[in-house]
């Protein structure tokens, strides 16, 4: 068997679709993170805005590995897809885009109580 015929075995960078194209791609307008109460102590943190030139899919199983919560990618009529995270993960969640450099921290809005 040769090598040449495996490819999914290589390691990736999960937000490697950025490429080099960084100007191009860049986001260009505000992240906004709320919080919703469910009933009792349960909460939804939803993320809005990131742009669709990132693969929403690999950067909800990165933030659920790193924050040990659920989540989903949610289609919403007016808002597009929307990332949803079980439990108050807004603070985690805004610094986790400065860091890897989705976004910068005055294009990041954070709301709720």
């Amino acid at each position: 068997m040769t090598d040449a015929g495996i490819t999914n075995l290589e390691k990736k960078d999960p937000f490697a679709d950025v490429g080099d194209e960084q100007e191009e791609t860049a986001q260009k307008e505000d992240i906004h993170i709320r919080i919703q109460q469910r009933n009792g102590r349960k909460s939804l943190t939803t993320i809005q805005g990131i742009s669709q030139n990132y693969d929403l899919k690999r950067i909800i199983k990165v933030v659920k590995k790193e924050f040990h919560c659920n989540g989903t990618v949610v289609e919403h009529a007016e808002y597009g897809e929307v990332l949803q995270l079980q439990g108050d993960q807004r603070k985690k969640m805004k610094q986790f885009l400065t860091q890897i450099g989705l976004a910068s921290s005055d294009q990041i809005k954070v709301h709720g109580f």
